[in-house]
């Protein structure tokens, strides 16, 4: 018998556009072998064009869904995404803490990239002081990172500083991610991966290509998610960091230019590899006979 798919739980909003969100992190989740379960935190009305309106759902319904799944799954790993509303991130820890689960990948969104405001102030307090320890690792990009230390981030040497300020508040391991930084043509994109380790930090910078695409709407999501599912299926995380980092970098280079903005990234550009592989082994197989 096969082994048993690894299950990721997406504790995340709804994106209608499917380039964010939940939908997203199920197709990131099966591009990359494992099987998503989602509870939903928020409806939201977006296109590719931007939030036009947030509705988060009730704390009650997330306690509820998020019980049931974990009574019916063995959970490998959890991806918290948008969680709309301070009474939704108390419920979500609460849950944490009873499950005692393995591989936490918490991605604090707190905006849109086009501005709107997709967790309140006590809500950001509340992931601040409940969330943070829980986690395995949180992937704040430079604005998140900015909202949760309260100091600059604009280079590599605030990167690392924020990094430590977030040890100090209770996190993990930290990854942050740079590529909304890079601005000017030619500049790396520059991610920062920093590990508690005993009273200290150990820190390891990623640099990459930017890849020039309007087809980024859900990067950061794909990559927290890609994470969670690399943990889930094994990997260390700096290894599960690397292989997260190319395949956000391989789905955006896929990417089909949809919408009238910033369109989605492809999660499932593998399958679209796949035909030629069949078209190739069927020309052999033809060859052969």
């Amino acid at each position: 018998m096969a082994n048993s798919q690894p299950v990721v739980l997406s504790i995340a909003g709804y994106d209608p556009s499917s380039g964010a969100g939940v939908t997203a992190d199920i197709k990131t989740l099966a591009a990359h072998g494992c099987y998503g379960v989602s509870c939903l935190t928020a409806l939201t009305v977006q296109s590719t064009t931007g939030v036009v309106h947030v509705q988060a759902v009730s704390a009650k319904l997330v306690e509820d869904t998020l019980r049931e799944l974990a009574q019916d799954f063995s959970i490998s790993a959890v991806r918290i995404g948008m969680l709309a509303s301070g009474e939704v991130v108390e419920a979500v820890a609460e849950f944490l803490t009873k499950g005692n689960f393995q591989n936490i990948v918490l991605d604090p969104i707190f905006k849109s990239s086009s501005g709107a405001s997709l967790l309140e102030k006590k809500g950001i307090d509340a992931l601040r002081q409940k969330l943070l320890p829980l986690s395995t690792v949180i992937t704040p990009n430079a604005d998140e990172a900015i909202a949760l230390t309260g100091l600059g981030v604009s280079n590599l040497t605030e990167m690392k500083a924020a990094a430590t300020k977030l040890h100090e508040l209770g996190a993990k391991n930290v990854v942050v991610t740079g590529g909304d930084m890079a601005s000017m043509p030619g500049e790396k994109a520059i991610d920062l991966l920093s590990m508690r380790v005993g009273n200290g930090c150990e820190q390891v910078e990623f640099s990459s290509e930017r890849i020039k695409s309007t087809s980024t709407h859900g990067t950061g999501c794909a990559f927290a998610t890609a994470l969670a599912a690399n943990l889930a299926l094994g990997k260390q995380l700096s290894d599960a960091v690397v292989l997260s980092k190319a395949f956000v970098k391989k789905a955006i280079a896929h990417g089909h230019p949809l919408g009238k903005g910033f369109g989605p990234l492809n999660h499932l550009y593998r399958l679209e590899e796949t035909p030629r592989v069949q078209q190739e082994s069927l020309h052999h197989a033809l060859k052969e006979h």
